[in-house]
């Protein structure tokens, strides 16, 4: 649905592999106060199969996603 009407969607989720898998763009929130941590940019294409999900740049977008989370709870 979003391939051919190219509307926004937020989705929440507390999976980093789940959220580098579908998002463009993907904001990490820090606690107390609530509040944007980091803003990364996941710039691969479309559809993104299981090729995707085994390739380096998931692996890398992965370890990103999770360091600034890392440093988001941390702070």
């Amino acid at each position: 649905m979003w391939q051919a009407e190219r509307f926004t969607v937020v989705f929440v989720t507390h999976s980093v592999f789940e959220s580098v898998y579908l998002a463009r763009r993907i904001v990490v929130m820090a606690a107390r106060p609530g509040r944007i941590d980091a803003d990364i940019a996941v710039d691969e294409p479309y559809p993104r199969g299981e090729e995707f999900r085994t390739s380096a740049p998931y692996a890398a977008h992965c370890r990103e996603v999770s360091g600034a989370l890392e440093a988001a709870m941390a702070a």
